[in-house]
């Protein structure tokens, strides 16, 4: 079947998010959230704490996520997650949450970068196919202001965020919102992505075609040797091999 709609990923396929170059802290030779430091001079404004409590409340939090979210692949939202730092540091300010996400997402959004040719890319498929984005995010604003930024956002026609969902790909139910704004069959859908388990698995999953891009995988040829679900149907080094494989 003819190839009527494409769904992008957003992180290191649409635009690159360099999260690696933020500095790591550690206390105790453990490690913490890169954006931890910033976070914990912003609670600081509202709590004295040190860095050691702050940074392991942090993780207590993610942690006390991991079997009630995570691991289903339910989306926990950025400001859902500073609630629950909030309120176990013992913090009670109804702002803090809000104040820690503008800073946790304006540090996300300074390590993001987007290929030149991405922007015409996007508008030559979008001439011939609908277009829509797919992403697992925690914070739909900042998705939405990077697409704005980039020159992105006018080419989708249909932009999906994990966190506006509550689940995260690869649940199927993340793909069929997508899909249904499109106003199109998985069988007529291609999804394009850096992940094998969020993009591949999930999209096959549901029928899709599926393009494993690789430019930003550390190797792929390990990555695919381990990879133990379907295999992508394409595979990309970069996303202007796609007009060409899909024939104009």
């Amino acid at each position: 079947m003819q190839i009527r709609a494409i769904v992008f990923d957003l992180f290191d396929t649409l635009v690159d998010l360099h999260y690696e170059k933020l500095p790591r802290a550690g206390v105790a030779g453990k490690p913490h959230s890169a954006t931890a430091p910033a976070l914990h001079e912003a609670t600081r404004t509202r709590l004295a704490v040190s860095f050691e409590v702050f940074a392991d409340a942090l993780a207590e939090v993610d942690f006390a996520f991991r079997d009630s979210h995570y691991s289903l692949d339910r989306e926990v939202t950025t400001e859902q997650r500073f609630i629950a730092l909030a309120e176990r540091l013992g913090v009670a300010d109804p702002e803090l949450p809000g104040l820690l996400t503008s800073v946790h997402m304006g540090l996300v959004r300074e390590q993001v970068r987007v290929p030149a040719h991405h922007e015409p890319l996007l508008a030559e498929l979008a001439s011939v196919r609908a277009i829509g984005l797919c992403s697992n995010f925690s914070h739909s604003q900042t998705a939405l202001r990077i697409l704005e930024e980039a020159g992105l956002a006018r080419h989708l026609g249909a932009i999906v965020i994990s966190d506006a969902v509550g689940l995260r790909k690869p649940r199927r139910e993340i793909f069929e919102v997508v899909l249904a704004r499109l106003g199109v069959s998985p069988e007529q859908a291609l999804h394009v992505g850096d992940s094998l388990r969020a993009d591949v698995v999930g999209a096959a999953g549901l029928g899709m075609r599926t393009a494993w891009l690789t430019r930003r995988v550390r190797d792929p040829r390990a990555a695919i040797e381990a990879h133990a679900g379907p295999p992508p149907d394409f595979i990309l080094r970069d996303l202007a091999e796609l007009p060409g494989l899909l024939g104009g």
